[in-house]
C-alpha cells in the first residue's frame, strides 16, 4: 500500500474514532441532564406575607432564595421552602 494511503487510512480511522466518541459524550450528557429533578419550584409574590399597604413591584427566585421587591423600595428575601423573610434592604437609604 503506497504511503499516502496508508496516512489517509489512519486519518479516516481517527476521526471516526472522534465522531465515536463524540457522539457517545452527546448522549451521555443528554440522559445525565434529562434525567436530573427538573421539576422546579413555582412561586408568585402573593404567597408571602408583605407589609400592610406594600403591593410586589417585582420578584426573582433562585435556588433557595425568593427576592420580592416592594413599591415601597425595600427588597425582601425570602426562604424559598419556609416562606420565612430571611433579609430586608432598604433602597431609600
Amino acid at each position: 500500500m503506497p504511503r499516502e494511503l496508508r496516512f489517509l487510512k489512519g486519518l479516516v480511522t481517527l476521526l471516526t474514532a472522534v465522531m465515536i466518541v463524540g457522539l457517545i459524550t452527546v448522549v451521555a450528557l443528554l440522559v445525565i441532564r434529562l434525567n436530573g429533578d427538573g421539576t422546579p419550584t413555582l412561586v408568585a409574590p402573593e404567597d408571602f406575607t408583605l407589609p400592610e399597604g406594600v403591593t410586589a413591584t417585582g420578584w426573582s427566585q433562585t435556588g433557595r432564595h425568593v427576592v420580592v421587591t416592594g413599591d415601597d423600595g425595600v427588597i425582601r428575601v425570602y426562604d424559598a421552602e419556609t416562606r420565612d423573610l430571611t433579609r430586608e434592604i432598604n433602597l431609600s437609604e
